[in-house]
Parts: C-alpha cells; structure tokens; sequence
C-alpha cells in the first residue's frame, strides 16, 4: 500500500489556528479538515505535543492527520503552552495546567460548526501520557483515546527511575533536550512581529526541569499525580493502549488491560518507539487503518467489529542472533481474553550453586546493554550478552527439553545481603544458543533500599539476609527446545542505573526465576492487519544527514571507560515548501572508572538551529551531571545566536542530596 492520496474526502489544511484558555492564553494549532465538514461535521482527532507542529515534527505529522482527515475527522495537532507557536512558559511535563489546557481544547474543538461534538486523542510518547492524563479528568466530549508508548506510572516507568534507581542513559539526555527545545523561538509566520519578546521570555523563565526531578527522589506526591495507575476507574473513555517490545514503555499496557474498567485493548508488536506502521523491528503494520476502526465505532458509531475481539494482541518474537540492530523480529501474534491470560503457567526454575556466593561487578557492567528506549537505529539493542554475563553472577539452567513462550512479567527472587547501606542489583534474563551466544530477553532493575516500596526507602543493614523479589520487564518471547535459560546478577548497570554511593559486595544466598509460560490453546482469530499506509509526507530536502555513531574507548591502566553516542535527531533539512531550515544535533557521553563509582559522569551537547532567509536563530546546550557519595550535581549552560550574535547566555548550577537512591 504505502502512501495513500485517494481518500473518501477532500481535505483542507489550515496552517495557523489559535485556540482560547480561559486565562487568555493562545494555543497553536495546525488542523487537517475535509473540505465538505461545514455543512457535514465531522468528529476531532486531537494530538496534543510539546513538538512544534511548524517546523521539527512538520514532516512527520503529515504522515498521518491528512489521513485521518481524508477519512472524515478533523485532524488537530496541538503545541502545549509554552512549546513551539503558542503562548507562554512550559514549566515542566505532565503539569495539571496541561492537562486542565487539554480539556479546555477538547471542548473549544466539539464546539465548533465543523464537529459533530465527539473528540479522539491520540499520541505517542508525551501525547500517549496527556491522553491518559486528560482522560483520567472526564471531559464529556472525549469519546476514545489512543495511548501509544506511554504510562500508567511517571516514577517507575519513565526517563527518570527505574526499580528506584536514577537513570543514567536518559534522565539527563531527556532534560537536555527538552531544554533546549523549550528555549527555540516561535516563528514570526505564526505569531507576527513579537515573536523576539516571546523568545527572550522563554529562555529567561524556563526551568530547568532537572531541578522538580532530583528534588523528589521517591516515589511522592510529585510522581502521583499524572500517574493513572493511582486510579484506573478515573478514565472512563475507552482506550486502546498499544506499544513495542522494543520501547521503553511496554510495562504500562498489560497493566492499563487489567486495571482500567471501561473498554479496552492493548497491542504490542516488537517496535521501538514510533508509530506501528513506521514500527521498526518489523513487521510494521497498517496501524492507521486500525486506528481507524477503534475511532469510527467509539465517534461515529460504526460496527467494525474492534469491540468483539480479544482484549489483547501481542508479538511473541523467536530468538535470533543476538546484534545490536534488528530491522526484522521474527514471531507470531497471539491474542488474549484477558490479563493476566487465563491460561498462563507460572514455572519456576530454582539457582544452583555453592551459596553464599559473593559477587562485586565492575562498575562498567553494563557497556552491552543498548538503549533503554530504542528508536530504531544502530546500537539500540543489546548485542551478545556473553561479557555482560561474565562480569555478572551468571546462573544457566539445563538445555529445555520442549518449547516455551514466555507472555507476562518474569520475576527473579533473591536472599542476600550486602555489605553496605545503599546497593543495587540488575538481573538478566537470557537465552543461551547451542554455540554459546547469549540473546537477552528481559531485564530488571532494583535499588535495594527501594525493596519493600519507592515511597519510603529503607538503608540496608549491612550483612542482614533480606529476601527481595527483581520485576522483570514484560515480554513476549518464544524459547525453542535445546536452547538454556540464564540468569545473570550485577551490583553495576552503567549507564542505565546511576551507580550506588560505594562499592559494595553482595552476598547471595538463593534464588529462584519465575516464569510466565503460554500455555497452548485455542486462540480467537481478529482481523487481521492491513499493510501500512500513510498519507502523502511533506517534501523535506536534506542538507547534511544526521548520524548515529556509538564509540566504546577503554583505558585499560588507568580503568577509564567512555561510550558516546551520536543521536541521529535530524541534522540539517529543510522544509520544501516552506523554505524553513532546521539543524538538530546531539552527543552524549558516559564515562566510568572501574574501581569508583563516583566517577560516573554523563555530558549531553544539542544544538538546534531554526531559520528562514535572514531569520536565523540557533539554541546551543551543555549538561553534565555527576554524583559524590552524598549528592548528585548538575550543571546546564545555554547560549542564544540570531544570525551569528549571541543575544542570550544563562546557567545553572545544582546539587541535590541523594535521597535513597
């Protein structure tokens, strides 16, 4: 299929339209309508971002709206207050004036002579969270919603902790980007001539927002509110929650299946983070001509028949030769009736050794581990696991004599101790090829402070046996017969988790895997998926590509280990037709020293560039943060060019004491 211009209905796309808060507020939006809607409404799709519908994202929302609209909705895509053309200050993410702004859209779009007076929102990632988070307050006119790799929990599955522990390869590269995205002006087509004032205003009043997140170290009140999980019964607009293997958020979708209490599905194929029908691994799917089923019953009415099928769809993927890129996962989709499925067998596999067995990992454990979030590109997925699981305690288990799938979270229960306050433990879950070659199939992360809850840590009592329980991320995966389960424990994840205060020594005294196995049975057979389809993308010419380069360099005399990454955010295009050039670059740096964990550093540098003709203007960041045995510290610098003149500089210095963490 692919590209798709022949659509039911003519469309119109209207550049700049504003849309009134009740505080005066203005916020931008572009709207794809079909031309017919006045005198035959239509119902709204509403994306809701912080990504500048003008410039950065322009390409890509034309991949999908003018689909939506050429199929009978008005497509709007929304910046958030104080993001690309509209106004004022974006103070930090998922803030509840967002989401009050996000019920005040919806009802100014129903209300308005082209709407029929029913409204959809659909997003990925940021706008995946605000549809839940919007939901969850009730708006009357939201008829449906499409989450797409988002969650129900912003402390425990989001860029800033995992299992309790701070994350090293996102939390900064996140706060790095979001503010130098925050601090680009607006453009003067959209907003006239104070387009400087408003700059200058940005850049002045934007927070670090570094600063909210080390601030609140556990799991309180900050973390709760926007987090749904605090209470499903809250959203009562169906919702269909759908993600990949391969994204960072796939925990939350068995979890919106089970809790929320209205109608529901969930999807989750082996992607990264980006739509399906641009999903990568493949198979991609036609996931618009999905979307279009769940919103024609929920906003129109029509019977497609979505609402009689299994309440979850998900890509169980076969193993494959571990490598650090994957443009196909092999598998199969299964469907189930509920969650947890009915049918699954939990087996348990107990570790064997001579215990207690005391272990210190290298505080490079974890330079194989890949991206916490892929998007798709090289080095985004763990390569072989072999190193990994020699500088780890590593347990295999005999060859299986039949095959399984794996469909749920596994979990991994410890008894130890250690020999200090604060420690942490990443175990792996692997399956072990007949030639050696080890393909990691989940993982999961816990600080041990964090063992009985992210609320209120307790310091541990050095050499006092605990018996703690490690979630594993969800999975779908199929482990054929002759292949061996392996189970490998660290007290290191660099980069992901920010290393404990001190080195320390874990005492293990038992353990035991448990498994979510997918008993056989009759599977309901839903309509099967299209091939994916797109609506005509906008002409963009590329100047200078970006790149993505990951450079490992090990000192072996003095211990030091440095991974950089290049991140392939764009690099410089230009917008066909409307002659806007963008530049977007980004490197980011871990660097350790085996033997210290103090020396754990991570160094983001963005440079983003927006212009047309004699309007240039260009945003450069740094950030660097790094940790003692008691606080972290943090440093941001940003410097503002129009045409080659800095015309602002400001920085930040922070430091926070660790909290538990």
């Amino acid at each position: 299929m692919g590209v798709r211009t022949d659509f039911p209905r003519r469309v119109r796309q209207i550049d700049h339209l504003w849309i009134p808060m009740s505080d005066g507020t203005r916020l931008a939006a572009r709207m794809w309508l079909p031309e017919d809607a006045e005198s035959d409404p239509v119902p709204a799709i509403l994306e809701y971002i912080p990504y500048r519908k003008g410039d950065a994202f322009a390409k890509r929302d034309s991949h999908h709206h003018p689909y939506f609209a050429g199929h009978g909705y008005a497509a709007v895509r929304v910046d958030l207050r104080g993001s690309g053309d509209s106004d004022g200050i974006m103070l930090d993410e998922y803030l509840p004036l967002e989401q009050e702004d996000g019920v005040e859209v919806i009802a100014w779009l129903a209300g308005q002579p082209w709407c029929t007076g029913r409204v959809g929102m659909i997003g990925i990632s940021w706008g995946g969270f605000n549809g839940l988070q919007v939901a969850a307050l009730r708006p009357p006119e939201l008829g449906a919603v499409i989450s797409m790799c988002a969650s129900d929990d912003r402390y425990a599955d989001d860029v800033h902790y995992v299992g309790g522990c701070v994350l090293g390869v996102d939390m900064l590269a996140w706060v790095a980007t979001m503010l130098t995205l925050c601090a680009m002006p607006p453009d003067p087509a959209a907003v006239g001539d104070g387009w400087r004032e408003t700059w200058l205003a940005r850049m002045e009043r934007t927070p670090a927002m570094v600063e909210a997140w080390l601030a609140h170290q556990r799991r309180d009140d900050y973390w709760r509110q926007g987090s749904v999980c605090e209470d499903y019964a809250a959203i009562e607009a169906p919702v269909y929650a759908v993600g990949g293997w391969a994204d960072g958020y796939s925990n939350a979708i068995p979890r919106l299946v089970a809790g929320l209490p209205g109608p529901r599905k969930g999807l989750i194929g082996p992607w990264s983070h980006a739509f399906p029908q641009d999903g990568s691994p493949g198979p991609a799917i036609g996931f618009l001509q999905e979307s279009l089923r769940w919103f024609d019953h929920w906003l129109k009415g029509v019977d497609t028949g979505i609402t009689e099928e299994p309440v979850l769809r998900a890509w169980v993927q076969d193993v494959v030769a571990p490598a650090t890129h994957h443009s196909e996962r092999p598998g199969r989709w299964v469907t189930e009736t509920a969650w947890p499925p009915p049918g699954n067998e939990e087996r348990t596999w107990e570790l064997e050794g001579d215990f207690p067995i005391e272990h210190r990992s290298v505080e490079s454990t974890g330079a194989d581990a890949g991206a916490w979030c892929a998007d798709g590109g090289e080095g985004d997925w763990p390569g072989d696991q072999s190193a990994e699981d020699e500088r780890s305690l590593a347990f295999t288990f005999d060859a299986l004599e039949e095959d399984i799938e794996i469909l749920g979270f596994p979990e991994v229960e410890l008894e130890l101790s250690v020999d200090r306050p604060q420690a942490l433990v990443a175990v792996r879950l692997c399956a072990l090829a007949p030639d050696g070659a080890s393909l990691l199939i989940t993982r999961g992360l816990l600080n041990l402070s964090h063992r009985d809850g992210h609320a209120e840590p307790k310091p541990l009592e050095p050499g006092q046996r605990y018996e703690v329980r490690v979630n594993l991320d969800a999975i779908g995966h199929a482990v054929p017969a002759g292949y061996r389960l392996r189970v490998s424990i660290s007290t290191a994840y660099w980069p992901w988790a920010w290393p404990s205060p001190e080195p320390g020594t874990l005492s293990l005294q038992g353990g035991r895997l448990r498994l979510p196995v997918r008993a056989a049975h009759e599977e309901p057979a839903p309509a099967a998926f299209g091939a994916p389809e797109w609506s005509k993308p906008l002409e963009v010419e590329t100047i200078e590509p970006g790149r993505t380069r990951r450079e490992h360099h090990h000192d072996p005399a003095s211990g030091r280990h440095e991974i950089e990454f290049d991140w392939d955010v764009g690099g410089h295009r230009r917008l066909v037709a409307a002659g806007t050039e963008m530049l977007d670059t980004n490197v980011t740096t871990y660097r350790i020293t085996d033997g210290d964990p103090t020396s754990a550093e991570v160094e983001v540098r963005c440079t983003t560039g927006l212009g047309r003709g004699e309007w240039q203007t260009r945003v450069e960041t740094e950030s660097r943060m790094t940790s003692t045995a008691t606080e972290f510290a943090v440093s941001q610098r940003m410097d503002a060019f129009e045409g080659d003149t800095r015309i602002y500089s400001r920085i930040w210095e922070m430091a926070f004491p660790r909290d538990g963490v």
